[in-house]
Protein backbone atom coordinates (compact mmCIF):
# COMPACT_ATOMS: atom_id res chain seq x y z
CA UNK A 1 0.00 0.00 0.00
CA UNK A 2 1.35 3.41 -1.01
CA UNK A 3 1.52 6.71 0.28
CA UNK A 4 -1.36 7.86 -1.25
CA UNK A 5 -3.90 4.92 -0.94
CA UNK A 6 -5.48 4.29 3.07
CA UNK A 7 -8.16 1.45 1.95
CA UNK A 8 -6.78 -1.75 0.72
CA UNK A 9 -8.87 -3.46 -2.13
CA UNK A 10 -11.13 -5.46 -0.01
CA UNK A 11 -12.23 -2.76 2.34
CA UNK A 12 -12.91 -0.47 -0.72
CA UNK A 13 -14.86 -3.51 -1.54
CA UNK A 14 -16.81 -3.18 1.38
CA UNK A 15 -17.84 0.64 0.99
CA UNK A 16 -18.08 1.18 -2.99
CA UNK A 17 -21.69 -0.29 -3.13
CA UNK A 18 -22.96 2.15 -0.54
CA UNK A 19 -21.84 5.14 -2.38
CA UNK A 20 -23.87 7.44 -4.85
CA UNK A 21 -23.87 6.18 -8.56
CA UNK A 22 -24.99 8.35 -11.70
CA UNK A 23 -26.84 5.75 -13.11
CA UNK A 24 -30.52 6.40 -14.35
CA UNK A 25 -29.18 10.04 -14.13
CA UNK A 26 -29.12 12.89 -16.52
CA UNK A 27 -26.48 14.73 -17.21
CA UNK A 28 -22.72 13.69 -17.10
CA UNK A 29 -21.34 10.76 -15.32
CA UNK A 30 -19.46 10.46 -12.25
CA UNK A 31 -15.68 9.98 -12.26
CA UNK A 32 -14.62 6.68 -10.23
CA UNK A 33 -14.97 7.07 -6.81
CA UNK A 34 -12.11 5.42 -5.50
CA UNK A 35 -9.21 8.01 -6.43
CA UNK A 36 -11.21 10.73 -5.32
CA UNK A 37 -12.20 9.50 -1.72
CA UNK A 38 -8.75 8.65 -1.48
CA UNK A 39 -7.72 12.03 -2.29
CA UNK A 40 -10.17 12.70 0.10
CA UNK A 41 -8.47 10.87 2.60
CA UNK A 42 -4.81 11.60 1.41
CA UNK A 43 -5.76 15.79 1.89
CA UNK A 44 -7.29 15.02 5.84
CA UNK A 45 -3.97 13.04 6.50
CA UNK A 46 -1.72 15.42 5.04
CA UNK A 47 -3.73 18.55 5.97
CA UNK A 48 -2.26 19.93 2.99
CA UNK A 49 -4.73 22.55 0.43
CA UNK A 50 -6.80 21.03 -1.74
CA UNK A 51 -4.78 23.15 -4.38
CA UNK A 52 -2.24 20.58 -3.17
CA UNK A 53 -3.44 17.45 -3.26
CA UNK A 54 -0.94 15.32 -5.77
CA UNK A 55 -2.02 14.46 -9.78
CA UNK A 56 -2.40 10.61 -8.95
CA UNK A 57 -6.28 11.60 -7.63
CA UNK A 58 -7.12 13.60 -10.54
CA UNK A 59 -8.29 17.48 -11.07
CA UNK A 60 -8.74 18.82 -6.78
CA UNK A 61 -11.62 20.83 -7.56
CA UNK A 62 -13.37 17.10 -8.62
CA UNK A 63 -11.82 16.15 -5.66
CA UNK A 64 -13.52 18.92 -3.26
CA UNK A 65 -16.62 18.98 -5.28
CA UNK A 66 -17.07 14.63 -4.32
CA UNK A 67 -16.37 15.72 -0.94
CA UNK A 68 -18.98 18.72 -0.91
CA UNK A 69 -21.52 16.74 -1.76
CA UNK A 70 -20.57 13.60 -0.04
CA UNK A 71 -20.86 16.16 2.91
CA UNK A 72 -23.88 17.29 1.95
CA UNK A 73 -25.93 14.44 1.18
CA UNK A 74 -25.20 12.62 3.82
CA UNK A 75 -23.43 9.38 2.30
CA UNK A 76 -20.51 9.16 4.87
CA UNK A 77 -23.38 8.80 8.05
CA UNK A 78 -24.70 6.13 5.96
CA UNK A 79 -21.54 4.06 5.15
CA UNK A 80 -20.94 4.39 8.97
CA UNK A 81 -24.57 3.45 9.86
CA UNK A 82 -23.95 0.50 8.21
CA UNK A 83 -20.27 -0.70 8.96
CA UNK A 84 -21.79 -0.04 12.91
CA UNK A 85 -25.02 -2.38 12.02
CA UNK A 86 -22.87 -5.10 10.74
CA UNK A 87 -19.99 -4.86 13.89
CA UNK A 88 -23.06 -4.82 16.34
CA UNK A 89 -24.06 -7.65 14.56
CA UNK A 90 -20.99 -9.35 14.89
CA UNK A 91 -20.86 -8.26 19.20
CA UNK A 92 -17.79 -5.74 18.33
CA UNK A 93 -19.61 -3.19 19.92
CA UNK A 94 -19.03 -3.15 23.66
CA UNK A 95 -22.39 -0.37 24.78
CA UNK A 96 -20.68 0.93 27.68
CA UNK A 97 -20.20 4.32 25.95
CA UNK A 98 -17.62 7.15 26.99
CA UNK A 99 -18.59 11.01 26.23
CA UNK A 100 -16.33 13.58 25.90
CA UNK A 101 -14.89 17.00 23.75
CA UNK A 102 -11.88 18.09 22.10
CA UNK A 103 -11.19 21.73 20.90
CA UNK A 104 -9.38 22.02 17.80
CA UNK A 105 -7.93 25.38 16.94
CA UNK A 106 -9.24 26.51 13.59
CA UNK A 107 -6.65 27.99 11.10
CA UNK A 108 -7.02 31.40 9.81
CA UNK A 109 -7.75 30.13 6.41
CA UNK A 110 -10.99 28.17 7.73
CA UNK A 111 -12.46 31.18 9.56
CA UNK A 112 -12.67 34.15 6.78
CA UNK A 113 -16.14 33.30 6.43
CA UNK A 114 -19.13 35.60 7.06
CA UNK A 115 -21.07 35.28 10.49
CA UNK A 116 -24.23 36.75 11.24
CA UNK A 117 -22.98 40.27 13.01
CA UNK A 118 -20.03 38.04 13.57
CA UNK A 119 -21.20 36.42 16.46
CA UNK A 120 -19.58 32.99 16.85
CA UNK A 121 -21.44 30.28 18.40
CA UNK A 122 -24.92 31.40 17.66
CA UNK A 123 -27.87 29.26 16.17
CA UNK A 124 -25.63 25.93 15.49
CA UNK A 125 -27.41 23.49 14.27
CA UNK A 126 -27.07 19.65 15.78
CA UNK A 127 -30.34 17.98 14.75
CA UNK A 128 -30.74 18.84 10.67
CA UNK A 129 -26.49 17.65 9.88
CA UNK A 130 -26.94 18.13 6.05
CA UNK A 131 -27.32 21.91 7.13
CA UNK A 132 -24.63 24.48 7.57
CA UNK A 133 -25.07 26.20 10.96
CA UNK A 134 -24.83 29.88 10.58
CA UNK A 135 -22.22 30.13 12.94
CA UNK A 136 -20.26 27.50 10.61
CA UNK A 137 -19.56 25.74 14.71
CA UNK A 138 -16.63 27.98 14.95
CA UNK A 139 -16.43 30.10 18.57
CA UNK A 140 -14.17 31.97 20.62
CA UNK A 141 -12.13 30.28 23.30
CA UNK A 142 -9.42 30.98 25.20
CA UNK A 143 -6.64 30.02 22.42
CA UNK A 144 -8.45 31.55 19.78
CA UNK A 145 -11.32 31.02 17.00
CA UNK A 146 -11.94 26.96 17.81
CA UNK A 147 -14.35 24.08 16.85
CA UNK A 148 -15.12 21.35 19.35
CA UNK A 149 -15.77 17.64 18.45
CA UNK A 150 -18.23 15.76 20.64
CA UNK A 151 -18.02 12.33 20.54
CA UNK A 152 -19.65 9.50 22.30
CA UNK A 153 -17.42 6.06 21.73
CA UNK A 154 -17.58 2.80 22.66
CA UNK A 155 -16.07 0.44 25.63
CA UNK A 156 -12.50 0.47 23.06
CA UNK A 157 -12.81 3.75 22.33
CA UNK A 158 -14.25 2.99 18.60
CA UNK A 159 -16.46 6.38 17.67
CA UNK A 160 -20.35 6.00 17.44
CA UNK A 161 -21.46 9.43 17.20
CA UNK A 162 -19.52 12.61 16.54
CA UNK A 163 -21.18 16.33 16.57
CA UNK A 164 -19.85 19.55 16.10
CA UNK A 165 -20.14 23.06 18.04
CA UNK A 166 -18.19 26.39 18.39
CA UNK A 167 -15.17 26.20 20.72
CA UNK A 168 -16.36 27.53 23.87
CA UNK A 169 -19.77 25.91 23.87
CA UNK A 170 -20.34 23.63 27.00
CA UNK A 171 -19.91 19.82 27.24
CA UNK A 172 -23.21 18.98 29.21
CA UNK A 173 -25.89 20.31 27.05
CA UNK A 174 -24.33 18.86 23.89
CA UNK A 175 -24.89 14.69 25.72
CA UNK A 176 -28.98 15.01 24.72
CA UNK A 177 -28.07 15.73 21.03
CA UNK A 178 -25.19 12.72 20.93
CA UNK A 179 -27.71 10.42 22.48
CA UNK A 180 -30.55 11.74 20.46
CA UNK A 181 -28.18 10.59 17.41
CA UNK A 182 -27.58 7.24 19.10
CA UNK A 183 -29.05 4.80 16.22
CA UNK A 184 -27.53 1.41 15.43
CA UNK A 185 -29.58 -0.61 13.71
CA UNK A 186 -30.17 -4.03 13.20
CA UNK A 187 -29.04 -6.05 9.97
CA UNK A 188 -30.88 -8.57 8.16
CA UNK A 189 -30.01 -11.50 6.70
CA UNK A 190 -29.35 -9.55 3.11
CA UNK A 191 -26.55 -7.09 4.57
CA UNK A 192 -29.58 -4.64 4.55
CA UNK A 193 -31.20 -2.90 7.57
CA UNK A 194 -33.38 -5.50 9.26
CA UNK A 195 -36.64 -4.64 10.75
CA UNK A 196 -37.39 -3.24 14.45
CA UNK A 197 -36.45 -0.33 16.33
CA UNK A 198 -32.70 0.55 16.11
CA UNK A 199 -30.70 0.11 19.05
CA UNK A 200 -30.57 3.99 21.12
CA UNK A 201 -30.06 3.04 24.79
CA UNK A 202 -26.17 2.01 25.98
CA UNK A 203 -25.88 -0.33 28.89
CA UNK A 204 -24.16 2.61 30.61
CA UNK A 205 -22.57 6.13 30.00
CA UNK A 206 -19.31 7.41 31.50
CA UNK A 207 -18.30 11.03 31.97
CA UNK A 208 -16.16 13.37 33.34
CA UNK A 209 -17.34 15.83 36.20
CA UNK A 210 -18.08 18.47 33.45
CA UNK A 211 -21.41 15.92 33.00
CA UNK A 212 -22.21 15.82 36.28
CA UNK A 213 -25.47 18.08 36.65
CA UNK A 214 -29.19 17.46 38.10
CA UNK A 215 -29.86 17.55 34.43
CA UNK A 216 -27.87 15.21 32.98
CA UNK A 217 -28.48 12.48 35.88
CA UNK A 218 -31.87 12.63 35.35
CA UNK A 219 -32.18 12.46 31.38
CA UNK A 220 -29.93 9.19 31.90
CA UNK A 221 -32.14 7.51 34.62
CA UNK A 222 -35.31 8.33 32.49
CA UNK A 223 -33.70 6.32 30.18
CA UNK A 224 -32.87 3.79 31.80
CA UNK A 225 -28.83 4.30 31.39
CA UNK A 226 -26.65 3.61 34.12
CA UNK A 227 -24.40 6.91 35.09
CA UNK A 228 -20.76 6.55 35.69
CA UNK A 229 -19.75 10.07 36.18
CA UNK A 230 -18.08 11.44 39.32
CA UNK A 231 -19.53 14.37 41.46
CA UNK A 232 -17.11 17.46 41.24
CA UNK A 233 -16.58 19.31 44.43
CA UNK A 234 -18.75 22.34 44.50
CA UNK A 235 -21.34 20.08 43.82
CA UNK A 236 -20.41 17.76 46.98
CA UNK A 237 -20.69 21.27 49.01
CA UNK A 238 -23.80 22.56 48.01
CA UNK A 239 -25.43 18.85 49.08
CA UNK A 240 -23.80 18.91 52.32
CA UNK A 241 -24.66 22.40 53.28
CA UNK A 242 -28.48 21.40 52.61
CA UNK A 243 -27.96 18.86 55.04
CA UNK A 244 -30.80 15.89 55.16
CA UNK A 245 -32.19 18.37 51.85
CA UNK A 246 -29.52 17.89 50.05
CA UNK A 247 -30.27 13.80 48.95
CA UNK A 248 -28.11 10.92 48.83
CA UNK A 249 -24.63 11.28 46.78
CA UNK A 250 -24.91 9.72 43.63
CA UNK A 251 -23.31 6.32 43.63
CA UNK A 252 -20.14 6.08 41.39
CA UNK A 253 -18.65 2.47 40.23
CA UNK A 254 -15.31 3.46 40.49
CA UNK A 255 -13.70 0.25 38.65
CA UNK A 256 -16.29 1.10 35.59
CA UNK A 257 -14.94 4.51 35.78
CA UNK A 258 -11.15 3.41 34.92
CA UNK A 259 -12.46 2.62 31.51
CA UNK A 260 -13.52 6.43 30.75
CA UNK A 261 -10.07 7.11 28.88
CA UNK A 262 -10.93 5.37 25.69
CA UNK A 263 -12.43 8.40 24.92
CA UNK A 264 -9.32 10.47 25.02
CA UNK A 265 -7.22 7.51 23.26
CA UNK A 266 -9.58 7.84 20.59
CA UNK A 267 -9.18 11.68 20.22
CA UNK A 268 -5.63 11.20 20.15
CA UNK A 269 -6.21 8.32 17.04
CA UNK A 270 -8.46 10.61 15.43
CA UNK A 271 -5.75 13.53 15.58
CA UNK A 272 -3.32 11.64 13.84
CA UNK A 273 -4.98 13.33 10.32
CA UNK A 274 -3.53 16.81 10.70
CA UNK A 275 -6.53 18.23 9.27
CA UNK A 276 -8.74 17.30 12.01
CA UNK A 277 -6.43 18.16 14.61
CA UNK A 278 -6.45 21.59 13.06
CA UNK A 279 -9.43 22.61 11.13
CA UNK A 280 -8.53 24.54 7.94
CA UNK A 281 -12.44 23.53 6.51
CA UNK A 282 -14.22 27.07 6.10
CA UNK A 283 -17.76 25.17 6.44
CA UNK A 284 -19.23 22.81 9.14
CA UNK A 285 -20.52 20.42 7.30
CA UNK A 286 -17.08 19.48 4.93
CA UNK A 287 -15.58 19.22 8.35
CA UNK A 288 -17.42 17.07 10.23
CA UNK A 289 -17.79 15.06 7.26
CA UNK A 290 -13.87 14.61 7.41
CA UNK A 291 -14.28 13.15 11.07
CA UNK A 292 -17.25 10.86 10.23
CA UNK A 293 -14.80 9.84 7.52
CA UNK A 294 -11.67 8.92 9.57
CA UNK A 295 -15.04 6.93 12.08
CA UNK A 296 -15.20 4.83 8.75
CA UNK A 297 -11.88 3.87 8.64
CA UNK A 298 -11.61 3.25 12.22
CA UNK A 299 -14.52 0.71 12.18
CA UNK A 300 -13.01 -1.06 8.56
CA UNK A 301 -9.87 -2.01 9.99
CA UNK A 302 -11.47 -3.37 13.00
CA UNK A 303 -14.09 -5.42 11.14
CA UNK A 304 -11.33 -6.55 8.34
CA UNK A 305 -11.29 -7.95 5.47
CA UNK A 306 -13.56 -11.01 5.63
CA UNK A 307 -17.31 -9.47 5.32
Amino acid sequence: MSRTQVLNDAQWSRIVPLLPTSDGKRGKRFADHRPLVEGIMYRYRAGCAWRDLPAVFGPWQTVWKRHRRFAGDGTWDRVLAVLLAEADSRGLVDWNVSVDSTVNRAHQHGTNTTRPAQVTGAGSNYKNLRVEPVDHAVGRSRGGLSTKIHQLCDGTGLPLVMLIGPGQSGDSPMLKHLLAALKIHRLGRDGRFGPGRPRTTPDALLGDKAYSSRGTRELLRLRGIKAVIPEPSDQIGHRKRRGRAGGRPPTLDTIAYKGRNVVERGFNTFKQWRALATRYDKLALTYRAGVVLRAVVLWLNTLGDTP
